[in-house]
């Protein structure tokens, strides 16, 4: 029964993912200029290949490595062969990741870096669709998008449909769109509008049942060096999304997913993308979690998922040729806003200045410069902030003094309690760096009922540490674990306070010395015991 029950959750989970994967694999398609079955064919190889040698993730073209491409070949007026070799380079730079300490080292990347790369991917594809929304060419940059708007004619009917679209995929209620998805929803009801009306817009048109065929790279030794960069930075986006994923997945489903499989999977999986012609993609963290919160739990899913898009492909290609770019344009509007960083953007106004500097600049550099070289600025300049944040402090000669009377208590803990009340230093400053290093010490504390956090430190938390002091809290919470902290400086305290963090934590558990929290936790175990 249980074997049955894992088949059915991965048929089912199968039929969730894809319904969410179609629009999006078509829309990016036809948004790289490669072609809607591209996208589609992107998602049936990727998800396939890389669900064989990797786990429970739905592969398939993605927002962000989608848009790199897209400002690639619009940009430089790529060839077909030069795009292969470009997806070809970046699979190979992939695998070469995943044999790399890569894995372990991308956590380094600072917040506000991937925060402003991801605001400004998801800005650029906002602007890059607002001419196909109105019936208008794709435009090469934002301002130029801007400028086509007004100086070429708009197509009333393709504007009709777009604001429908855009109607709907933003106004679809929440219960609705678990079901049956807003953009598969759109999709639908846009096409059959054009259809029944005979409105006079542009349509996918090309899309065919054809196999992919075989397509080989440039092999001009200048053409290859001059794709290196270009091929490095999809590398590197592909598989710091399909490592997000990854987590998303492990957090979903209780497991681990080793992290070098990931990115080996993830690479073999676009080469053969790539040699075809179809898009590059990652580990789509969406479908993923669509396809797992519907009953997926084994490797499975990564077959139902592609064999259900080939049966669209084979069954619906009729249909598929009809669907109006206006509508994908709509569609990919509601990607790119989904993109946008809106957690971040809730709390922006406790950020640090520093924080935000490097955000403003990787996003303008994205959206009006250049991708490639905004996450590489956005690290250097992070960097150069933090060692000048690190020297400040250091001309202060803080040193950290140690009571031997709370450390006599934290080592009688063990005799008395074996463990059930652990205390954790934090000492110095906790950033981007030691926050993401802090979160995997937090993954396992077996047999502990309170953990109490001691940050010693009056230093203010940074944005990177703020998150990852969320998630370490809600980790440790979902383990059935009593979170206690000592904070000690007022300042700190007050940034706590003012990003709910305490609220999460309740104002009961958080203490001004460490004497008290542990004499806390005592006195709650002991009435635990004496209730039950």
């Amino acid at each position: 029964m249980k074997i049955l029950n894992k088949i059915r959750g991965d048929f089912l989970g199968g039929i969730v993912s894809s319904i969410v994967a179609l629009p999006q694999a078509l829309a990016f398609g036809v948004a790289t200029g490669l072609g809607a079955s591209a996208g589609l064919w992107s998602a049936i190889i990727l998800c396939l290949v890389a669900g064989i040698l990797g786990g429970v993730l739905v592969s398939g073209p993605t927002g962000p490595v989608a848009i790199i491409l897209t400002s690639l070949i619009i940009t430089n007026s790529l060839d077909l062969q030069t795009i292969v070799l470009v997806m070809v380079l970046a699979s190979i730079f992939q695998v070469i990741l995943g044999l790399s300490p890569f894995p372990g080292i991308v956590k380094y990347v600072p917040y506000p870096v991937i925060s402003g790369f991801m605001n400004g991917v998801g800005v650029l594809l906002i602007f890059l669709q607002i001419n196909p929304l109105v019936g208008q060419a794709i435009a090469s940059s934002p301002i130029n998008s801007f400028k086509n708007l007004f100086i070429n004619p708009i197509n009333n009917e393709a504007m009709i449909l777009g604001g429908l679209t855009l109607l709907i995929v933003f106004l679809t209620p929440k219960k609705l769109n678990r079901i049956f998805p807003s953009q598969i929803i759109a999709l639908i009801i846009g096409t059959i509008i054009s259809v029944k009306l005979g409105f006079n817009v542009d349509r996918i048109s090309e899309i065919s049942f054809a196999l992919p065929k075989l397509i080989l790279p440039s092999i001009d030794t200048q053409v290859i060096l001059d794709c290196i960069p270009y091929a490095l930075v999809i590398a590197v986006i592909s598989s710091s999304e399909s490592l997000l994923t990854g987590l998303v997945v492990d957090s979903l489903t209780k497991s681990k997913t080793p992290a070098k499989r990931i990115l080996i999977s993830q690479g073999i999986g676009n080469f053969f993308c790539g040699i075809t012609g179809s898009l590059y993609g990652s580990a789509a963290t969406m479908r993923s979690a669509a396809a797992i919160n519907a009953g997926a739990t084994t490797r499975l899913v990564t077959f139902i998922n592609p064999l259900i898009l080939l049966c669209v492909l084979i069954l619906f290609s009729d249909f598929a040729k009809q669907i109006p770019l206006a509508v994908l344009a709509g569609i990919l509007i509601k990607i790119g806003y989904d993109i946008i960083d809106t957690k971040l953007l809730k709390v922006i106004k406790y950020a640090p200045r520093d924080d935000l500097y490097v955000l403003l600049v990787v996003f303008l550099l994205t959206v009006f410069y250049n991708l490639i070289f905004a996450v590489g600025a956005g690290i250097t300049l992070a960097a150069l902030l933090y060692a000048k944040r690190v020297a400040d402090k250091t001309s202060l000669g803080v040193k950290t003094i140690q009571d031997d009377e709370i450390n006599e208590l934290e080592k009688q803990l063990f005799k008395a309690y074996n463990y059930q009340i652990r205390v954790v230093h934090i000492d110095g400053q906790f950033f981007f760096g030691s926050a993401t290093q802090l979160i995997s010490q937090f993954e396992e504390q077996l047999g502990t009922k309170f953990l109490i956090i001691n940050y010693e430190s009056a230093s203010l938390l940074d944005i990177s540490a703020i998150f990852a002091l969320e998630d370490i809290i809600v980790r440790l919470q979902d383990q059935k674990i009593k979170v206690m902290m000592i904070v000690k400086n007022e300042e700190v305290l007050n940034q706590l306070k003012d990003l709910n963090i305490l609220a999460q934590l309740g104002e009961n558990n958080v203490f001004y010395n460490e004497y008290d929290a542990v004499q806390n936790a005592k006195e709650r175990i002991k009435k635990k015991f004496l209730l039950s």
